[in-house]
C-alpha cells in the first residue's frame, strides 16, 4: 500500500526528468575532460542516446537501475504499490531497449550502458571511477566490441 494518494504520487513521479539527470551529467563531464566531444541526446538515432560519438559510430546510454531493470540491482526493485501498473511499463521499457540496442547494431553503431548504480559507486570511489571511466573510453576508441556494460 503506498503511502501517498494517487495524485501525490503522479505529481512526483512527473518530476522525473529523462534528460540532463545527476548521472548523465556526470557521465557527461568525465568523458569530455578526457577530450572526448561528443553529441548530447542525440535525436538522430533510435533510442535518442545520452552521448553520440559520431566519427566512432558509439551510442552511450546512461541507464536508471529502477526505469531499465537492470538485472540483479538493488535499485531495479518492483514496486509495492500498483504492480499491475508499473511492472508491464518496466517490461516494455527493457523491451524497448533491446530493440533500439539491435536496430543500432545493424546500423553499425556500438554501444555502451553506463548503469545509475556503477555511476554512484564511481561517484564515491575514485579508483573505482578512474578503472571504470578508462574502460569505458577504451571501448569507445577501440572500435574491436560492439556493445559493452558498466
Amino acid at each position: 500500500m503506498d503511502i501517498k494518494s494517487v495524485e501525490a504520487r503522479s505529481l512526483n513521479m512527473a518530476k522525473i526528468k529523462s534528460t540532463r539527470t545527476a548521472p548523465e551529467m556526470f557521465v557527461r563531464s568525465r568523458f569530455h575532460a578526457r577530450g572526448l566531444r561528443y553529441r548530447a541526446n542525440f535525436g538522430g538515432m533510435p533510442g535518442k542516446p545520452d552521448l553520440y560519438f559520431q566519427g566512432r559510430k558509439v551510442a552511450v546510454f546512461v541507464h536508471g537501475c529502477y526505469w531499465h531493470r537492470h538485472p540483479g540491482c538493488k535499485y531495479a526493485y518492483t514496486p509495492a504499490s500498483r504492480p499491475e501498473f508499473w511492472l508491464p511499463k518496466l517490461e516494455d521499457n527493457r523491451r524497448r531497449d533491446l530493440r533500439v540496442r539491435e536496430e543500432l547494431r545493424e546500423r553499425g553503431i556500438r554501444v555502451l550502458i553506463v548503469w545509475e548504480c556503477t555511476v554512484r559507486r564511481m561517484m564515491k570511489d575514485q579508483e573505482f571511477r578512474d578503472a571504470t571511466l578508462e574502460r569505458g573510453i577504451a571501448f569507445v576508441k577501440s572500435g574491436t566490441e560492439d556493445f559493452l556494460e558498466l
